[in-house]
């Protein structure tokens, strides 16, 4: 007999399969609740499997002032901590990436997606000729095994000065053994990766807004993603017995006179009532509240270790203002 936390887990997975019917969901089927906890335990799949939102993140995050507001912040976060070298824990198609590497710190560059991976290594191969990017490592691998990370990166003898793990990544590892163990294992094998004395820096939506209001804060606040051609993100927020155990974000893009269209797509009317094809995609997302998130890092860390919490990169924000993302900084004793 199943007990009924099983059962209510085994629903959820069911569900969750259910909205991710048109992509790979994060971990395969293979018939029993339990053969999936088994599978965690190797690795984690890829929501991304499919190329949909690969093929058009870049409309997502946006262009220059993004990577101008963006790089000011990340870049000026990791010189206050004297980084020289950075694991890119969730490098997707390399944006951050490329940000860190002409900035001058020496980066190493993982995920899981090997469609996004895909993009990252057209970059560096157009780049290849610039000594920094020659030496770029990229590998695809996930958090619950980066020491091997497919034996594609070196990792620095000692350690790295920062895991740097962004953009609401984090969130996309689940918890259907419904005790966080896939969580603290993956923060372990973050802090792991730190030199004593480094640094991780990991977020996560405000989820804990997302969950009372049923939507996306309406914060001024788009650091991350900032793109011109987001038409709509439609949220969707799961929950079994009063508790959100998954929030589902569905993406529509405007890909209209960019190349990417083949007529075949969706057509949406924009307000001012032209007509504009759109991709869609849709991820999933563990919803890491704020107390939550907390005890996981500090369960791993210590809790005495120094912790500090941005709110969309920033240390003091106006009384009232909703952050979309919190960033914490949480450091390795020495």
């Amino acid at each position: 007999m199943f007990s009924r936390d099983l059962i209510v887990l085994s629903i959820l997975f069911a569900l969750f399969v259910y909205v991710l019917r048109d992509q790979r969901a994060v971990i395969g089927y293979h018939g029993h609740f339990e053969d999936h906890a088994k599978t965690l335990e190797h690795g984690v799949q890829d929501q991304y499997s499919d190329g949909k939102a690969a093929k058009v993140w870049h409309l997502y995050i946006g262009g220059k002032k993004r990577t101008d507001e963006y790089k000011e912040k990340l870049v000026g976060l990791l010189k206050k901590h004297n980084v020289q070298t950075v694991l890119d824990a969730a490098c997707g198609t390399g944006v951050d990436s490329l940000i860190l590497l002409e900035a001058g710190f020496t980066v190493k560059s993982v995920d899981a997606s090997d469609k996004m991976l895909k993009y990252a290594h057209k970059m560096r191969w157009q780049r290849r000729k610039e000594d920094i990017f020659d030496a770029w490592e990229i590998g695809e691998g996930d958090w619950l095994d980066l020491a091997n990370c497919e034996d594609s990166i070196t990792h620095p003898e000692g350690g790295y000065d920062a895991v740097v793990c962004i953009g609401n990544s984090f969130a996309h590892l689940p918890d259907f053994k419904g005790d966080q163990s896939l969580h603290k294992k993956a923060i372990h094998n973050f802090y792991s990766m730190l030199k004593p004395g480094g640094i991780l820096i990991i977020d996560h939506r405000n989820y804990d807004y997302i969950i009372s209001h049923g939507k996306l804060p309406n914060s001024s606040s788009k650091l991350y993603y900032q793109g011109d051609r987001i038409h709509n993100i439609k949220t969707s927020v799961l929950n079994v017995d009063g508790e959100t155990k998954m929030i589902t974000l569905d993406y529509e893009i405007d890909i209209e006179g960019c190349g990417l269209s083949d007529g075949t797509e969706p057509v949406r009317v924009k307000d001012d009532g032209s007509e504009i094809h759109v991709s869609q995609f849709r991820l999933s997302y563990y919803p890491h509240t704020l107390k939550k998130f907390n005890a996981l890092l500090e369960g791993v860390f210590g809790s005495d270790a120094q912790h500090t919490l941005l709110k969309d990169f920033e240390a003091t924000v106006p009384e009232n203002y909703v952050p979309s993302y919190l960033i914490h900084v949480i450091q390795k004793r020495e």
